[in-house]
């Protein structure tokens, strides 16, 4: 795993964690574990570190997933938890000069506990609902609505000129190697050295004078010389197949992401029919806020093969 560059104290202190700055400023110096097993690894004035506060700063910086376990033998714990640091004795001189008596640091601090609490309710109400019984019946719904696509493999050859093209196609019809006149004649850098070789893909991802000219190829057809917008092609028809559907645990990720959405939009459409909203904007931008700010796309605007088909393993 590549780690970002260490952060300095002044980037830190541009940066302040949210969450942190709200333990730092309440009463945080009690002794007792957060969470059942944890560890205190640090004491600043009289307020403890513990390991899930550094392991929660690691993912909230995108250095570690959310289930992923973090040593605390480890270089990258000993880093965070220098920041962690850091951010303590930032947020204590802070408090020190009153800066959290101001209406500006009190309105912030509020906005910061208000996005904390709804990220615990969603984690709660939302992701608790989350089953693998849940993901299971989704993927098996979306593998029935799935259609699967045709991937071509194919082998190109570019040339800067129509008569080079001719030239190349001389030689493959007197035998040559495709392979071969790949890594002497081709002028695309990224694939002349494996022979041209373009792999397996969907005609809808192809460049259009790619696909045109492919549509209906048999394998082992020669196809061209075409002129793109890099050059002449040459391509040959290495093979073609069904798109393998990815499997469950390949298309897990934006199943939970897609059951995820759908579980807060439901969740705000409920909140907002029960509370009183009063947007206080005027003209167009006023009157198309009807939709929650905060919720994802609506669930019609995913189709419906979404969590499966976008995942398809390629090899």
């Amino acid at each position: 795993m590549r780690y970002p560059k260490p952060k300095s104290t002044l980037a830190v202190a541009l940066c302040l964690m949210l969450g942190l700055t709200l333990a730092a400023c309440g009463d945080g110096g009690a002794d007792r574990a957060p969470e059942p097993g944890d560890r205190a690894v640090a004491r600043v004035k009289d307020q403890t570190i513990w390991a899930s506060d550094v392991r929660r700063e690691a993912v909230a910086q995108g250095l570690v997933g959310e289930g992923e376990a973090l040593d605390a033998t480890s270089g990258l714990f000993r880093r965070v938890l220098d920041e962690v640091i850091d951010q303590k004795l930032l947020a204590h001189e802070a408090e020190r000069r009153g800066l959290d008596n101001s209406p500006l640091a009190q309105r912030r601090l509020e906005a910061t506990r208000e996005r904390i609490l709804g990220d615990m309710l969603v984690e709660t109400v939302v992701n608790g609902a989350i089953t693998d019984q849940a993901v299971q019946a989704l993927y098996q719904e979306q593998l029935k609505l799935a259609r699967t696509s045709e991937e071509i493999r194919v082998r190109l050859i570019l040339s800067r000129t129509k008569a080079e093209a001719d030239a190349v196609i001389g030689m493959l019809g007197q035998g040559a190697q495709f392979e071969a006149v790949a890594m002497e004649r081709s002028i695309d850098e990224a694939t002349r050295y494996s022979g041209g070789d373009l792999g397996y893909s969907t005609l809808d991802v192809m460049p259009q004078a790619y696909a045109v000219a492919l549509r209906d190829k048999a394998a082992g057809s020669t196809v061209g010389p075409f002129q793109t917008e890099g050059g002449w092609a040459v391509l040959r028809v290495e093979d073609r197949r069904r798109e393998s559907p990815p499997t469950l645990e390949q298309a897990r990720p934006q199943i939970v992401r897609y059951l995820t959405y759908e579980g807060v939009r439901q969740l705000l459409e409920q909140l907002r029919g029960k509370a009183k909203v009063e947007v206080l904007l005027s003209g167009e931008a006023g009157g198309a806020a009807s939709e929650p700010a905060s919720a994802p796309p609506p669930a019609q605007t995913v189709p419906p093969t979404a969590p499966v088909a976008s995942g398809a393993a390629k090899s």
